[in-house]
């Protein structure tokens, strides 16, 4: 019996009879109530992950022997993988980094405040210098600051040598004191914009903007709860006229039921030069906060509140958006989700109505639109109701003190489509990391995303859009278990997945965990060719003709038809016979 005749249709055409009867069923039954955690195509292993290169860091240097590589954050620029670790950043010429993880280039920049900061009751391990911050400040410098034993302090580096340029600048409000404490930058117009916490003892958190030539130094109002309340700093971009925080905090609004998590975004105007000499100066005019609603819809919504990850501004049925991993409360059960957010529903949030509570005993309820001042509070000086005032500093007395009160905006931003984009509820692990290709497949025209979590493993989604409204299609192409521990458990095993960082050119994506970096590759269609007929040949290497033979030989030896989860299967098998 021949199974391939030189002519491959009329066994793919008996497929596609055989297809559709398979599909109807699944066309015609109902929505289900929850969405459910779909299934891996493909599972890989330990086996084939303890192959891959991994960065344990600097072996040489005795600390990094018995504490590890304490990893805080990556940076890709160009070719270029800038990892910055405990008194250490390593940079990593992606184009060499195939087969094994060696740095181009290193810095050491070691603390010599030991001492002092022993003195101050600190543990002598947590006395380094920890590389809390990592940023480009133009083509050519590196900006780095690290909490150097709890004396937070800034340098500028040669991109290309990674050499000191310049002297060192104050890191406070820049940088946190100490490794545990969450903080985020970037270099916007010529300033600098940072947000985490400005004391030793935590207790004073500050979204604040320095460094520039021309513009003031201004910050969040100090110790005040209405602005922010323990915020874990995720996030921020620079997008169009403003820059944007994202972070989780303790909901103000929601003190009656205890510490509940809220995820937020906040806006600065990049024009702001602060209040008057009365009201807000050296502070902003135009801060403003939302909560972002990633939930599932029905007769009561189900919440994921804490945002633990978010993407730079990318193209969501061609509208600029970001993605961004949210998990359950951490008394709630265990659940996350990714959700999309337009960045134009943003905006309308921030120009929606303001939230006030009259009292403490009251509800929070939207402020009237006749008890907002002229101009709007939040707007920038010299656009929309604020365009006749040339600066911030000539805003009136009652927009200012306004804004000063009431910088939470009542209208939660809602979610594409108002539902996750992915879901995992039914897994005793949440995810912790996003990374995405917005161009994959050989026509670009794809979404993968890749979505790391606190048990060592990566997930790769395939997702698919169709007209400017449409709802995600998405497939789990595979499961990685990446952490290795034979690598990476140099102080106890620790799993989660600290970062994530795509390098499209070289068909890789950079998996970092506390003491280790691993690279892994985006496809392993050599081991199972069946992987590419559900990813439509994105992220895969296989020929069309092997892969045609396994998926012939595949359905001819399976009754459970789980290849029909491909999406566009009918798609797929048509351009195989064309």
């Amino acid at each position: 019996m021949r199974l391939m005749p030189s002519s491959p249709r009329p066994i793919l055409s008996a497929f596609l009879a055989l297809t559709l009867v398979a599909f109807l069923p699944q066309l015609s039954s109902g929505a289900t109530p929850f969405p459910q955690d779909l299934e891996p195509i493909s599972i890989v292993g330990r086996e084939s992950s303890y192959l891959y290169p991994s960065f344990q860091g600097l072996m040489s240097d005795n600390d990094t022997v018995r504490l590890g590589l304490d990893f805080q954050r990556m940076l890709r620029i160009n070719h270029m993988l800038y990892i910055a670790a405990r008194d250490h950043v390593f940079a990593i010429n992606l184009a060499t980094s195939s087969e094994q993880i060696i740095p181009q280039q290193k810095l050491t920049w070691k603390t010599k405040d030991v001492e002092k900061c022993t003195v101050r009751g600190k543990n002598s391990d947590e006395c380094y210098n920890y590389i809390k911050v990592l940023v480009p400040r133009n083509d050519e410098t590196l900006f780095a600051c690290g909490t150097n034993a709890f004396n937070p302090t800034c340098r500028n580096y040669k991109m290309s040598t990674l050499e000191q340029e310049g002297e060192e600048v104050v890191g406070q409000a820049r940088c946190p004191f100490e490794s545990r404490q969450s903080n985020v930058g970037l270099f916007a117009g010529g300033d600098f914009y940072s947000a985490t916490m400005t004391d030793f003892l935590a207790s004073d958190a500050v979204i604040y903007r320095s460094l520039g030539e021309s513009s003031p130094v201004l910050r969040t109002v100090k110790y005040d709860s209405k602005w922010l309340r323990e915020p874990h700093f995720l996030h921020a971009i620079e997008y169009g006229n403003y820059v944007y925080f994202f972070f989780s905090e303790i909901a103000v609004e929601y003190t009656t039921l205890g510490k509940v998590v809220f995820s937020r975004v906040a806006r600065v105007c990049k024009n702001d030069n602060g209040g008057s000499p009365r009201v807000l100066e050296r502070y902003w005019t135009s801060f403003l906060k939302a909560r972002l609603n990633c939930s599932v819809p029905g007769d009561s919504f189900f919440y994921f509140d804490v945002l633990q990850s978010l993407t730079n501004v990318l193209q969501i049925n061609h509208r600029p958006a970001v993605l961004g991993v949210f998990t359950t409360q951490a008394n709630s059960i265990t659940g996350s989700a990714v959700c999309a957010f337009y960045m134009d529903d943003i905006e309308k949030a921030f120009s929606g109505k303001f939230k006030e509570q009259r009292n403490s005993e009251s509800a929070w309820t939207p402020v009237p639109e006749e008890q907002v001042p002229k101009p709007r509070p939040g707007c920038c000086a010299g656009e929309g109701s604020a365009a006749a005032y040339k600066s911030s500093t000539t805003f009136p007395d009652d927009t200012l003190t306004f804004i000063k009160s009431y910088p939470l905006m009542d209208e939660s931003v809602p979610s594409v489509n108002d539902k996750p984009y992915f879901t995992r509820t039914t897994s005793r692990f949440k995810l912790t990391q996003i990374a995405v290709d917005t161009s994959a497949g050989p026509y670009k025209n794809y979404t993968v995303v890749f979505l790391g979590s606190d048990n060592g493993h990566v997930l790769k989604i395939l997702a698919s859009t169709e007209g400017a409204n449409a709802s995600f299609s998405t497939q789990l192409l595979e499961d990685i278990d990446v952490y290795n521990p034979n690598k990476c458990n140099v102080r106890g095993e620790d799993r989660r997945v600290l970062g994530l960082e795509l390098d499209r050119d070289h068909h890789a994506l950079f998996v970092a965990f506390s003491s280790c970096v691993i690279r892994v590759p985006l496809s392993r269609c050599s081991e199972a060719c069946i992987s590419c007929l559900a990813a439509k040949f994105i992220l895969c290497g296989c020929s069309r003709t092997s892969t045609l033979k396994v998926v012939v030989f595949r359905l001819l030896s399976i009754n459970s038809f789980k290849i029909l989860k491909c999406i566009d299967f009918l798609y797929f098998l048509s351009l195989l016979i064309k």
